[in-house]
């Protein structure tokens, strides 16, 4: 590299992004991912001591790929190559190897070719690596937001390790706009930024888990907003909202507004108003509410409140509270709404928990009377020398699967607990026992 190469070099550097600028540079200095990259797990180690093999770095945006690579190439000893699939072709690729063989063999030293977006490139791009991966002259690093096993060919991924980022969580995210705002040499920190606590909350929940996206808000608000009376630059919740382009609601997760938001949408569903009902949910979303929350409610009420007045209420909550963990936003929002609104407009009944309640009532106000004979279990050594399960009728040789035995203790003998409600399932329900009811009585 030449004077004006290197004075061009550093020129961009300064100019460059504060994502860019702020990009760790050491593997202790990133934030998250500490399930791959912890100082117990083997690629920490393995990056350490120089001994990487080839890997595919697979996430969604902002969460590192780039960043792993980058570090990597200030860890090893090896030539470190980029190039994009995006942009570039075969002929760069063949570029690279050539040089690569030469450096192998001229020096004794091997060559990291990281490609970004590896699922840009077609079957037969992939398909020239192949050879130079399998005999050590490349060391690949792949990056791709898409699912390497459908979109990277199968013989590259059984030579190399998959590696899966997860979006960053609020704290990750806080932790680097922080680092960014006091940073007086890479980032922000000869801008006299004041960042409050709202907008930092704000920024973080709304970046959904990419760094890139908070740190280019953070430096937005920073360049485009002026300085006040005290020489500070301060960015509260409007001009975060502003910077970011998503109004902010008022919606603190760990305040009232999260408790009277998650008990409107509950007493929205329980009152059988799936208009209400979809209207908070959608504050909630928007407003960055944890969606496995959200589905642990809907799978409350329909218990609760919709109970065996439709039996299915529940299967429904609790089939999108799986589907909501395996799909992630933005997939979730239409299964819980679709929750939502059945379990709003299912017919209502509150008897299950009354039922379970009033029997517990019962349990812990009062000493525990023996269970009745004939519904002992008969099968165990002596029991039947004991009287247990003697006299017991088995209902379903009876017509209508039905017996007329008791089965409380005889001290809480005619006691009542479950009484069905009169809509749904429920009115069929009490129908049935009024008639075995009527004709055993």
């Amino acid at each position: 590299m030449d004077l004006f190469e290197y004075s061009s070099s550093q020129s961009r550097e300064k100019e460059s992004p504060l994502a860019s600028r702020m990009r760790p540079s050491t593997l202790d200095e990133i934030v998250g991912q500490q399930d791959i990259i912890g100082k117990d797990k083997m690629l920490y180690r393995a990056i350490k001591a120089d001994r990487l093999s080839s890997v595919i770095f697979y996430g969604p945006p902002g969460t590192g790929k780039t960043t792993l690579a980058k570090v990597i190439a200030n860890s090893t000893s090896c030539e470190f190559k980029q190039i994009n699939a995006t942009c570039a072709g075969k002929k760069d690729m063949e570029d690279v190897v050539e040089e690569a063989k030469k450096t192998y063999g001229g020096f004794g030293k091997r060559t990291i070719l990281f490609i970004d977006e590896i699922h840009r490139f077609n079957k037969g791009q992939q398909d020239y690596l192949l050879p130079f991966v399998e005999d050590g002259t490349i060391i690949l690093i792949g990056a791709t937001t898409e699912n390497p096993y459908f979109e990277v060919n199968s013989a590259l991924i059984s030579r190399s390790l998959i590696f899966e980022l997860h979006a960053l969580s609020a704290d990750d995210i806080k932790q680097l706009l922080m680092r960014a705002v006091s940073d007086k040499e890479k980032g922000l920190g000869g801008f006299n930024l004041k960042l409050t606590p709202e907008a930092l909350d704000f920024i973080a929940d709304s970046a959904n888990g990419d760094a890139r996206n908070a740190l280019n808000a953070i430096e937005l608000a920073a360049l485009t907003t002026s300085k006040n009376e005290d020489g500070y630059v301060h960015v509260d919740l409007d001009v975060a909202a502003e910077c970011i382009r998503k109004r902010a609601i008022n919606y603190d997760k760990n305040g009232d507004s999260h408790y009277d938001t998650i008990s409107a949408f509950i007493k929205s569903m329980r009152g059988s108003d799936p208009d209400a009902a979809v209207y908070y949910l959608a504050r909630m979303l928007y407003a960055g509410e944890d969606i496995k929350f959200i589905a642990r409610r809907i799978m409350i009420c329909a218990a609760e409140d919709v109970s065996l007045a439709d039996p299915n209420a529940l299967t429904v909550a609790v089939a999108a509270a799986q589907a909501v963990e395996r799909l992630g936003m933005p997939e979730a929002r239409i299964v819980l709404s679709e929750a939502a609104i059945y379990v709003a407009t299912a017919p209502k009944s509150n008897s299950a928990i009354c039922a379970i309640d009033d029997a517990l009532s019962e349990v812990a106000s009062k000493i525990t009377p023996r269970v009745p004979a004939h519904l002992m279990d008969a099968h165990y050594k002596g029991a039947a020398k004991l009287g247990h399960g003697l006299d017991y009728v088995y209902p379903h040789d009876y017509e209508d699967h039905y017996y007329p035995q008791q089965y409380l203790p005889d001290e809480l003998k005619g006691a009542s607990f479950y009484h069905p409600g009169n809509l749904g399932h429920e009115s069929i329900t009490q129908k049935r026992l009024d008639e075995i009811k009527k004709k055993y009585s």
